[in-house]
């Protein structure tokens, strides 16, 4: 599921198995990677990330690393912290920012796994 499917609270969804589930859950729910969506004696059924586009950052040190956090940060955007670097939901303005600021930036396609826009508390 994509960042936003993870927040649809009604709808169907089908399993890679061909299991169609009717979603009803209570308004707000958000589902996360890994949390067991139904359970059958012999097969469970677990909340996958979607591949989608995103930002995948780059930053050569602490400093480059604090910016980015603090950019990011202001606009209320979730990250997902990989291997990689540091992961956002796609969004074109922050990385013309981004690059602006002359920190390593590009598009791609990766499984989010990081909450969606919105999703933060302080």
């Amino acid at each position: 599921m994509t960042a936003e499917d993870r927040r649809r609270v009604r709808r169907r969804i089908e399993a890679s198995d061909g299991a169609v589930f009717a979603l009803e859950l209570p308004t707000g729910t958000v589902l996360h990677p890994g949390q067991v969506l139904h359970e059958l004696p012999d097969r469970i059924y677990i909340v996958g990330a979607a591949a989608e586009d995103v930002l995948l950052v780059r930053p050569r040190d602490w400093r480059e690393a604090a910016r980015v956090g603090h950019m990011i940060g202001n606009l209320h955007r979730e990250i997902d912290l990989q291997d990689e670097g540091i992961i956002v939901l796609w969004d074109e303005m922050l990385m013309e920012r981004l690059r602006r600021a002359g920190i390593p930036v590009g598009k791609t396609r990766l499984p989010f796994r990081g909450n969606p826009p919105g999703e933060h508390k302080h």
